[in-house]
């Protein structure tokens, strides 16, 4: 494969950051030069979750394209939907440099970026852009978090209300993020009081934008870590229960250091293969505790088809990659459909929806 053989040892000589950066950039060139397309698609793969149509269930984690700068190229690629951010209500650069490493012989990536955003001002102005006022043949999320320099619970709350106004318009769902190992205290916003404040609130926000515009309010997906004790997962599927909120996206990244990750001393959270059993147990939990009635994405350590259909298996209706871009190439996407479709019907499955969660029931 050329990429594993030739692009990916250049683009690895690099620093991670400033390839990523201009990959990105290259590849917003390439989508000002295209016309947005509808992504690959089956009557298999295609499902209506939340409202939303999701023409196939391979979508790009949020963290990569962080201020949507290049959605037209993403569905060439075969995702079926695009999930940008971390967006902060104001902009702000992250935390100091280096702050992204590669760990090749794990297949993993190790992230600090710490919420490096443009803010929720310029990211809602690039989406009216490309959407033109008509909308795009796949779903786009958002991923909203916490201004780091926002302090205390009344201003995060309002912060993430800030976030949510600004972006909703735009947006097939929401994700609220409150995992990101990257942000201090920014977990604490997973406890089962402050999680059932910050959901309520832009719950209501989202019905009250509904009515204002003559639309669907928007849904809320909530972004969790995989570090939870499972009493704290249990609590989270307790106030999505309670809050009748839309969805569920498990994982972020994690902060373990197991095995050969012991002696790691560079801080930050760990994605790709050593995040898969922590996110695949989480899923699996999240799954139990809801009862099945919560469509959950399923993201961490996803890098072939097999893997995507573990994880739909394990409970989860849609997936995500990111760090399996990285390391397999930007066809990725279109292999794991094309791998899904066999799979489903070596099993005997005719839609996806028929095979999630049949190995946590």
């Amino acid at each position: 494969m050329i990429y594993r053989r030739v692009l990916r040892p250049l683009l690895f000589a690099q620093d991670a950051e400033s390839v990523h950066e201009r990959t990105l950039a290259l590849l917003a060139r390439m989508g000002r030069l295209v016309r947005c397309r509808r992504p690959f698609t089956d009557p298999a793969l295609s499902q209506e979750i939340a409202g939303i149509v999701f023409p196939n269930p391979v979508g790009l984690a949020a963290g990569c394209d962080k201020n949507a700068l290049a959605i037209p190229i993403w569905p060439r690629l075969g995702f079926g939907f695009v999930e940008v951010g971390t967006v902060t209500a104001q902009p702000q650069p992250g935390n100091p440099k280096p702050r992204l490493f590669r760990l090749p012989q794990h297949k993993a990536i190790l992230n600090r970026l710490g919420f490096n955003s443009d803010g929720a001002d310029m990211v809602a102005y690039r989406l009216s852009l490309v959407q033109g006022g008509k909308g795009l043949p796949f779903p786009i999320g958002v991923n909203i978090g916490k201004t780091r320099n926002v302090q205390g619970k009344a201003a995060t709350l309002d912060d993430y209300r800030a976030s949510f106004r600004r972006l909703a318009p735009y947006a097939s769902y929401i994700a609220v993020n409150v995992s990101s190992p990257n942000t201090p205290g920014l977990r604490q916003w997973q406890e089962k009081d402050r999680l059932r404040d910050l959901l309520a609130l832009l719950k209501e926000e989202s019905e009250s934008l509904a009515v204002a515009r003559g639309q669907r309010a928007v849904p809320l997906f909530v972004k969790v870590s995989p570090d939870m004790a499972p009493e704290d997962i249990c609590d989270v599927a307790e106030v999505v229960l309670e809050q009748q909120i839309a969805g569920i996206i498990a994982t972020n990244t994690t902060v373990a250091r197991e095995g050969a990750f012991e002696g790691l001393t560079e801080e930050g959270g760990l994605s790709g293969p050593p995040l898969r059993e922590r996110a695949v147990a989480t899923l699996k939990r999240l799954y139990r505790a809801t009862g099945g009635q919560v469509p959950i994405i399923g993201v961490g350590g996803i890098d072939s088809a097999e893997e995507a259909y573990q994880r739909i298996k394990a409970g989860a209706s849609l997936v995500q990659i990111y760090t399996g871009l990285i390391y397999e190439g930007p066809f990725l996407p279109l292999r794991i459909n094309q791998g899904l479709l066999w799979l489903l019907e070596r099993d005997g499955f005719k839609h996806i929806g028929e095979a999630v969660g049949i190995s946590s029931r």
